[in-house]
């Protein structure tokens, strides 16, 4: 999958915004992003299989996303960035 198809999915763009200065389990991903469960965890599951999130599990169940430490992670972690800080000019 190509970048484009990765940034191209509104959901996944929330999820990246969501996640610039936090590590949160899918659950409130989902309800700080106004998205189903299975929408949330769908999109976490492409973000996390293209290297730009990655997950730490707590006990047996409870997962934490966050940005990986991947170059490419970085630079969409970047770019969202910019996106939000030039929104706020």
């Amino acid at each position: 999958m190509n970048i484009e198809d990765v940034l191209c999915s509104k959901t996944r763009l929330k999820i990246l915004k969501a996640l610039i200065d936090s590590q949160q389990t899918p659950s409130v991903i989902a309800r700080n992003v106004a998205v189903n469960f299975v929408k949330t965890s769908k999109s976490l599951q492409i973000l996390e299989s293209e290297g730009i999130l990655t997950h730490a599990k707590f006990g047996k169940r409870i997962r934490y996303y966050k940005y990986s430490e991947t170059p490419r992670a970085r630079a969409v972690q970047n770019l969202v960035v910019a996106f939000q800080e030039r929104l706020t000019e």
